[in-house]
């Protein structure tokens, strides 16, 4: 480089960092002149009444059988402190393992099943013009049912006498026997739960493939990307954080699953549907206070933990995106 081109480089370069040291000063000094106007924070008070309502009705009653899981209960005014020992008994018996697993199976079962499930069925809906409308409403319909109408409805359709699946069933010559046969009794309260939820997940899925913007597709379609790859890097990375949500959901729910299996069968046949809830509702019927109340807190724990760790992942995959 020629030595008069570089001094005027070095020289126009100092010249101009001269000048904007000079404009960073002036404005320093005018936000000094001018502070900065204080926040205020009264807008907070509007979410006290949620924050009261939630105290009374949740933090309240959850400190209450923490302290009762700490004592042996006669009668409510009649406690007597027992220490951890309702834990050390519930969590060394085998009942509540073989509990903790049918759970932990049942809810691995739902979620292999209504996930991808209700990703296909969003996939499948389309994306505008009326049938959209019908679409939703259809799925949303299962949602709107009570659970204890659910394990009616479903049992009515098994029912010997005049139950159409049974009638199916016998058409076909298979003994489809779901109270005596626990694989029968599974297939059934499993059935019940993907027509009951897989609607949640297709139409939280269809809302998060709505917001993929056209501009994705149009770049697929000019790359000539197969229905797979669009599939595989447009519309899962996009669904990504809706199906943790919705896995984090069917988990909670169905690893508490109690009104299906109870009136189904009560935790039969041979205790194959005893879950975690069952033998909750059971300590509970037979006034054992303390140790139902220690069981309820190992669930919330087991619970709050599977919430974090879900958490976890859904933060990692947004510092990864």
């Amino acid at each position: 480089m020629p030595h008069g081109l570089l001094i005027f480089t070095v020289g126009y370069v100092n010249r101009h960092a001269s000048a904007f040291s000079i404009c960073n000063s002036i404005i320093v000094k005018h936000d000094r002149n001018y502070p900065v106007k204080a926040t205020d924070n009264t807008a907070w008070w509007l979410v006290l009444p949620a924050t009261t309502l939630l105290l009374v009705v949740g933090f309240i009653p959850l400190m209450t059988v923490v302290n009762y899981s700490f004592h042996d209960i006669f009668t409510l005014p009649d406690k007597y402190w027992v220490g951890a020992e309702w834990y050390r008994e519930i969590i060394q018996s085998d009942r509540f393992r073989n509990s903790l697993g049918r759970s932990l199976l049942y809810s691995t079962v739902v979620l292999a099943i209504e996930i991808p499930l209700g990703v296909c069925i969003a996939l499948a809906m389309p994306r505008r013009g009326p049938l959209v409308s019908v679409c939703l409403v259809i799925l949303a319909f299962p949602l709107l049912v009570p659970w204890n109408i659910i394990s009616m409805m479903w049992l009515s359709l098994v029912s010997p006498e005049t139950g159409v699946l049974m009638q199916l069933f016998d058409s076909l010559q298979i003994d489809f026997n779901w109270k005596l046969n626990p694989l029968h009794t599974w297939i059934l309260i499993v059935l019940m739960d993907v027509w009951h939820w897989t609607s949640l997940v297709a139409i939280l899925g269809y809302s998060s493939l709505s917001t993929i913007p056209a501009p994705y597709y149009q770049a697929a379609s000019i790359d000539g990307a197969s229905r797979l790859q669009v599939l595989r890097y447009i519309q899962l990375p996009k669904m990504q954080r809706i199906l943790i949500m919705c896995a984090l959901l069917r988990f909670m729910d169905s690893f508490m699953i109690y009104i299906e299996p109870f009136l189904i069968n009560a935790g039969g046949p041979q205790n194959a549907t005893m879950f975690l809830a069952m033998d909750l509702g059971e300590e509970i019927a037979a006034f054992n206070y303390g140790p139902s109340a220690a069981r309820s807190v190992i669930y919330f724990l087991f619970v709050l933990t599977v919430a974090w760790l879900f958490k976890a992942s859904l933060s990692n995959r947004q510092v990864a995106s």
